[in-house]
């Protein structure tokens, strides 16, 4: 019962606010009452189906629409043909692309919401992914690699 109260709170915010982070999300519901932790905030995001779209600049949660999971169908194709290698160095990843296709690359890795991914900055054809640590780089590059 406590889970789809919560759910149903979560589907609720993100409507009533943009919603940017899953901390953001977390304070929202403590603030309602409900006691969670960031596990089960990013479990009720992955149950629900949320997605992160751009919205005038900045990033929020919504309920995947049709609309939303085609684009991002369509984002996941470009990737697996832009991407011609992943090569982890430290705490980075350093990816290459055909001509032209490091931005949508680079919005797909911001699409993956990652806490490990501290960010990244794409040219025309290389994404350098900065992450936490060297550990991070390896498993963020096992990742990315799964995707291809």
């Amino acid at each position: 019962m406590a889970r789809n109260a919560r759910q149903f709170k979560i589907l609720e915010v993100i409507v009533e606010k943009p919603i940017e982070t899953q901390e953001e999300l977390a304070s929202e519901l403590v603030a309602s009452g409900f006691a969670v932790t960031q596990a089960t905030v990013s479990r009720d995001i992955k149950e629900l189906g949320l997605v992160k779209i751009s919205d005038k600049g900045r990033q929020r949660y919504v309920k995947e629409t049709a609309h939303v999971k085609r684009f991002s169908s369509n984002i996941a194709n470009i990737y697996r043909h832009a991407v011609l290698s992943i090569t982890p160095a430290q705490n980075l990843v350093v990816i290459k692309t055909v001509p032209g296709g490091a931005s949508t690359v680079g919005m797909s890795i911001d699409r993956m919401d990652n806490e490990d991914v501290l960010g990244c900055v794409a040219g025309d054809d290389t994404v350098l992914v900065v992450t936490r640590t060297s550990e991070t780089a390896e498993d963020i590059t096992s990742q990315l690699k799964e995707m291809l």
